[in-house]
């Protein structure tokens, strides 16, 4: 593959993130519906969901060799690395967030909201400050394809802070439709949020929200940052100049920080979820349905901690 694999919108701001001489790799390719990709720099591991078929894949990328990580894997959804290097993991099937510890044991996070079981975690982010942030849409109760269908206890689909500190779950943010995929800003100091109510309402946002992060977890603003042009907006990650790479239906979309598209990376199937990884955190890892991609950038992922 070659520099056809990128669409250049603003030739000037591409430059810095992208190099049109980098080619899009396609490392794997037997899943049903790939997501939650988390990196692991300590091994160079790529974990990531598959969550139809119910199994968590490892990528060694010393050799490049794809393996299973965990199955049954409770139809996993996002996963992400925590500042203690331990796996934490969205699971539709036991509608809660879990740690997996360095021992292999499985630890499980939280799985209620005032005593009402969470609809089906779907994408997390940990903060500097070990807070995790999720989000909880319906899609694992929907049916049974990527979970246990279930009618929702909350009546309602939520953006969550959890403190394992304190045991403490808070609502951040109560007025998305279907929140989605999440991050961090490279200073934290903005939290952007997909909401993907078009799933199921034909008016429905297929959109990101940016909202300011104040002290204890308080979010201001939340307005549109930038709007889907193909209903296909889901994960999406920062890189250390305040870019966001966001999954769109033809591949993944660069946004600058002021929410203009400058660049896009062309893939030939729809895209879930991506994670910067790699010896120097210049490769974006996609899960894009039925497998795993990956392509170098000229730019690295912020910094998480």
């Amino acid at each position: 593959m070659s520099a056809a694999d990128f669409i250049i919108h603003d030739r000037d701001r591409s430059r810095a993130v992208l190099n049109v001489t980098a080619r899009v790799d396609k490392l794997y390719g037997d899943c049903r519906w790939a997501e939650g990709p988390a990196w692991f720099p300590a091994h160079r591991t790529l974990v990531w969901s598959d969550i139809p078929n119910d199994r968590m894949l490892r990528l060694d990328e010393v050799t490049g060799v794809v393996s299973a990580f965990r199955m049954p894997a409770g139809f996993s959804n996002g996963n992400t690395v925590d500042r203690q290097g331990r796996l934490v993991t969205c699971e539709h099937g036991g509608r809660r967030i879990t740690r997996t510890n360095h021992d292999g044991s499985i630890s499980v996070l939280v799985d209620r909201w005032q005593g009402k079981r969470l609809n089906s975690p779907n994408d997390v982010v940990v903060k500097s400050d070990g807070t995790i942030w999720f989000t909880d849409p319906t899609y694992g109760i929907d049916n049974i394809y990527e979970g246990e269908q279930a009618e929702s206890e909350i009546g309602a689909c939520h953006v969550y802070r959890f403190d394992p500190a304190t045991g403490t779950l808070t609502v951040v943010a109560d007025d998305f439709v279907r929140p989605n995929g999440l991050c961090f800003s490279h200073d934290e100091r903005m939290l952007y949020v997909v909401d993907t109510g078009h799933t199921h309402y034909a008016d429905g946002p297929c959109h990101v929200r940016a909202f300011e992060v104040g002290e204890e977890g308080l979010l201001r603003g939340g307005g549109v940052f930038a709007a889907s042009p193909q209903h296909g907006f889901d994960g999406l990650r920062c890189d250390e100049q305040g870019h966001l790479w966001m999954a769109e239906a033809d591949g993944v979309h660069c946004f600058h920080p002021d929410g203009s598209l400058i660049a896009q990376v062309r893939v030939p199937e729809r895209v879930a979820n991506v994670e910067f990884g790699g010896a120097r955190g210049n490769r974006l890892y996609i899960t894009a349905t039925s497998g795993l991609y990956a392509v170098m950038l000229a730019v690295r992922g912020a910094k998480r901690f």
